[in-house]
């Protein structure tokens, strides 16, 4: 089993930056592919980034190609995503998810661990 608890969401005006981490409990945090999707309000849960379970690949959204970066630190069980020139359309609730494949994984449906979500509130 594994928890997933995000921090760093918040209120940022178009053109800043966040930094997202997801802290992980459980063994074997390596084992695990992980990944960024989010939700704004009436629409799908999106796919934004994903990490493979050393870390050595990554993969991203259309959307957010060039603009977000997703990292992780093994040692401290915690993945990242540094979101960097935000526009109002990248508002929306961010969670953090875990996948048994460890390697690059988008699709929602091959997570099997979630968490809470943090709220990434861009302003015009």
């Amino acid at each position: 089993q594994v928890q997933l608890v995000e921090s760093g969401g918040g209120l940022v005006q178009t053109g800043g930056s966040l930094r997202l981490a997801c802290a992980a409990s459980g063994r074997a945090f390596s084992s695990y592919g992980m990944g960024w999707f989010r939700q704004a309000p009436g629409k799908e849960r999106e796919f934004v980034a994903c990490i493979s379970g050393t870390g050595a690949r990554t993969y991203y959204g259309d959307s957010v190609k060039g603009r977000f970066t997703i990292s992780r630190d093994n040692a401290k069980n915690t993945v990242y995503l540094q979101m960097n020139s935000l526009k109002p359309e990248d508002t929306a609730v961010y969670y953090c998810a875990a996948s048994r494949i460890p390697g690059i994984v988008a699709a929602t449906t091959l997570y099997n661990f979630w968490g809470q979500g943090t709220q990434v509130t861009v302003s015009s």
